[in-house]
């Protein structure tokens, strides 16, 4: 980055800093699926044990997941997702569709299933008037650009 660069703050960033990279997501994903065990995201998700093992350590220090031991000898851990943690499904939602429409539009892998018994259509909205926010909002704050689109 340029010296005279200035960052714009920004919770998107700080957000990517904990999770915006492949393997973190992938981790959440596989929890969100039920998979708990080490040796189960690791053929899940298809990384390597070392770098599983650090995107796990640094999931657990951000508090979006959570370690839980089910065998004492040797010692093995299971893998929750936290609060925060269960936030990020409607992250995850919003990818997963945005890759059918793009990525897969002829045949989505995979479907999720609402409790209605529906396919789940994740859709971004006011929480003030529940309209569309697809390209309607402006940005404000100390992040946003005083100048305008």
């Amino acid at each position: 980055m340029p010296k005279d660069a200035d960052p714009r703050p920004c919770s998107i960033a700080d957000t990517l800093e904990v999770v915006g990279e492949r393997w973190s997501l992938l981790v959440v994903r596989e929890l969100f699926h039920g998979v708990r065990r080490f040796d189960g995201i690791a053929r899940r998700t298809g990384a390597s044990r070392d770098i599983l093992t650090a995107r796990l350590r640094k999931l657990e220090a951000a508090g979006i997941l959570r370690r839980e031991r089910y065998q004492e000898h040797p010692a093995r851990h299971e893998y929750h997702l936290t609060p925060a943690g269960r936030e990020l499904g409607d992250v995850l939602l919003a990818l997963m569709a945005w890759g059918d429409r793009h990525l897969n539009p002829e045949d989505p892998p995979v479907r999720w299933e609402h409790s209605c018994g529906e396919t789940l259509e994740p859709e971004v909205v006011c929480a003030h008037c529940g309209g569309p926010a697809r390209h309607s909002g402006n940005p404000t704050g100390r992040g946003a650009d005083p100048s305008g689109p």
